[in-house]
């Protein structure tokens, strides 16, 4: 086979840092913003005064309205006579009044007022707005609409940009400054952790903001299949503000799809005249999020991407915090000071680690337990202790794992503490990552850490820009058994559906390979091997084997480019991976190096890819067979790659089959002696249903440490 010249080397960091910065640079409308300024209001009797904007053709906004309410038989009146007149069409204010005949106007300080234009009404259909007696035609104030009077009007956009998931739809809408209209949404829902996401920059990146689905909820999104669905920005957030709005998984950084958002956009202002959903973004303790109760002082920052929130509050000298997080199984989670100023920086951090215990029993394990010495919370070999911390409670709940405890605001060892700052902002840092077979914390990942300077006023009151953290489901349905290839010497590898809780993460669950407690986590798709989703396979020292990859070979579709490698690390991700991280694998076919000694993949073809028929239906199918008959295959033009693999005599008994670009979408390649027993293809191996596992106990536990 002619070697596979290397792709093009992805930009450089900074580049892209450029681009992100660029992006914010700078708000592109105003604030506030009404509409098209009509002009004031003419006084003529019963202290009329107010401004009036067209919000859009069918609406008018009246900033600051004052009126006496004494008039018997005043109301807003608008007509096309050159003056305001008796000829003139009543328009209801309020406009959803529950009486048999529009309410009198009543009396007004400085309101503001929505008004609806009748009949189907539009500014260029009339001239004037005022205020009207009808009883005895007496004009109190009226305001003239200026001839060739523009209104803003909703921007139609392009369609999502179809990256993956089956994501698409029709023209998007940019209806009013908040609110977006997707007509004919498909989206298959099999992403574990996907949200509508709006944020700035050339690209959607991590630096973005969850945007609540049409039901005004935080939940991962669900499957839609053509529907029609309307949803609005949260909190002050405007379509103004941002560059694109995407479907995006949180906690694996991809992009599913994306519209841009034009700079000229001239949309009508957010005042009301949309209705969908109830606003619920200005209550933040929306039953739709699980959300930890806010105290007096309300504050909330979320930071790791939008996937750890910290609420603080301060308690006299000490400091009270709150971590919530939606952390995996065997997994902690750190928060603290960064060790400088300025930057994140884990060399010299003060920092707290916490994490779910795995007790099996059904009895409560408590914190008070740990604390009369019933179980060493703290390794000296790896931690410091620090004791002047308290750890308040802790709690798992559908996912959301929530620890609070209180810490000194001074620094009770200086060369090692870190102080909490109350009289302005400083850096912090935080990180998720494994723990292994002993509870011992390793290291994180690049992704699962603080990249950038976060900063965090600890004396702040009520700076609180959390949204919420999407609830996962308690119970679930049995996963489907691990399936095995063995006695094969060729293999097809393409990409298809995780197959959400029957899938992938139940089926590479409680696996201990390398140290570690698994329970891989998948950002929807996986390789499929032979047509079986993550099959173990079995392989001979001394003989050869054949790969037909289909993974993809476009270079400029990320979500769609899946170069296919050996290795003996069970993340993957060798090209995602910084140049220390890559030395810590072993790669044993995929992967060469250029002239320069950089690595690239050399496993590439055409991309095929087992696709939903309509949502993801794995919840509703109890054997892998069935659930195959929900999808179809789809491929693109092109060849397959061919990777040939002979297996050498020293080969390590157990490798991984991995994905070059991604982390964590293959499984167990088992390398034998000739001549070894070996399960037989297609054997199902027996695992208990989740109704009959035993349920671990979550206990968290807080341990202060010093990272030198």
């Amino acid at each position: 086979m002619t070697p596979r010249a290397p792709p093009p080397r992805p930009p450089r960091l900074a580049a892209l840092l450029i681009l992100t910065l660029f992006g914010t640079a700078s708000c592109r409308r105003p604030e506030p913003y009404f509409g098209r300024l009509i002009g004031r209001l003419n006084q003529y009797a019963h202290g009329i005064r107010g401004t009036v904007y067209a919000v859009d053709e069918n609406t008018v906004f009246v900033r600051g309205f004052a009126y006496d309410g004494t008039g018997p038989d005043a109301y807003f009146w608008v007509g096309d006579t050159p003056q305001p007149s008796p000829e003139g069409i009543l328009v209801p204010y309020p406009e959803d009044y529950t009486t048999r005949d529009p309410p009198i106007l009543s009396a007004h300080t400085n309101s503001d007022i929505l008004l609806r234009l009748p009949g189907g009404k539009r500014l260029k259909d009339i001239k004037w707005l005022s205020v009207w007696c009808r009883r005895f035609t007496v004009n109190f104030g009226d305001v003239f609409i200026p001839s060739g009077l523009d209104p803003p009007r909703p921007r139609v956009l392009p369609e999502f940009k179809r990256l993956a998931h089956g994501l698409r739809s029709g023209n998007i809408s940019v209806l009013d400054a908040k609110t977006f209209y997707i007509p004919n949404l498909h989206y298959d829902g099999a992403g574990p952790d996907a949200y509508f996401w709006v944020g700035n920059g050339s690209e959607p990146n991590t630096l973005g903001t969850k945007v609540p689905n049409e039901m005004g909820s935080l939940h991962p999104l669900r499957g839609y299949q053509g529907e029609d669905i309307e949803i609005q920005l949260p909190g002050k957030l405007t379509a103004y503000d941002v560059d694109w709005l995407a479907v995006w998984c949180v906690e694996y950084t991809h992009n599913f799809g994306h519209v841009y958002i034009p700079k000229d956009l001239d949309v009508p202002p957010a005042l009301g005249q949309t209705k969908i959903t109830p606003a619920w973004w200005y209550n933040p303790t929306s039953s739709t999020t699980a959300q930890t109760p806010f105290s007096a002082n309300n504050n909330c920052k979320e930071i790791l991407d939008k996937r750890l929130q910290v609420r603080w509050e301060l308690q006299g000298d000490h400091v009270q915090i709150t971590l919530s997080a939606r952390l995996r199984k065997e997994q902690y989670m750190s928060f603290g000071i960064s060790g400088a100023e300025g930057r994140a920086a884990m060399l010299g951090a003060d920092v707290i680690t916490s994490y779910q215990f795995l007790l099996h029993s059904d009895d409560p394990y408590t914190l008070t337990d740990f604390k009369k010495g019933k179980r060493s919370i703290c390794r000296v070999n790896i931690f410091f202790c620090k004791l002047p911390v308290i750890t308040l409670s802790g709690n798992q709940k559908n996912g959301v794992t929530t620890i609070t405890y209180r810490r000194p605001l001074a620094a009770k060892e200086p060369t090692r503490d870190k102080e909490v700052l109350t009289s302005r902002s400083q850096s912090v840092i935080a990180a998720f990552g494994p723990l292994n077979s002993r509870y011992e914390a390793n290291a994180h990942s690049f992704m699962d850490t603080t990249r950038n300077d976060v900063q965090l006023d600890f004396g702040a009151t009520n700076d609180n820009t959390c949204i919420g953290l999407a609830e996962l489901d308690a119970d679930g349905p049995a996963p489907w058994p691990p399936r095995v290839i063995s006695g094969v010497t060729n293999f097809t590898v393409r990409i298809g559906p995780a197959g959400g809780k029957r899938g992938y993460t139940p089926i590479t669950d409680n696996d201990i390979s390398n140290g570690y407690l698994t329970g891989h986590p998948s950002w929807g798709i996986a390789w499929y091997i032979n047509d079986q989703l993550i099959p173990e396979i079995y392989v001979e020292r001394g003989k050869t084997y054949t790969f037909i990859v289909e993974g993809g070979d476009d270079t400029t579709n990320r979500a769609k480019f899946h170069p296919f490698y050996i290795s003996d690390s069970f993340e993957g991700g060798f090209g995602q991976k910084k140049e220390s991280e890559q030395r810590q694998q072993r790669v044993f076919a995929g992967v060469a190096y250029d002239n320069e000694g950089y690595p690239y993949p050399t496993a590439l073809g055409r991309y095929c890819e087992w696709v939903h028929q309509s949502i993801d239906k794995s919840a509703t199918s109890e054997t892998f067979e069935d659930y195959m008959k929900t999808l179809q295959l789809e491929c693109s033009p092109g060849e397959p790659g061919i990777l040939n693999w002979t297996v050498a005599h020293e080969t390590p008994d157990l490798l991984y089959y991995q994905c070059y670009t991604h982390n964590n979408l293959g499984w167990k390649i088992h390398v034998v002696d000739p001549g070894t027993a070996v399960p037989v293809s297609g054997d199902q191996r027996a695992r208990p249903s989740s109704a009959h596992r035993t349920t671990p106990f979550g206990l968290l536990l807080a341990i202060f440490i010093v990272l030198r």
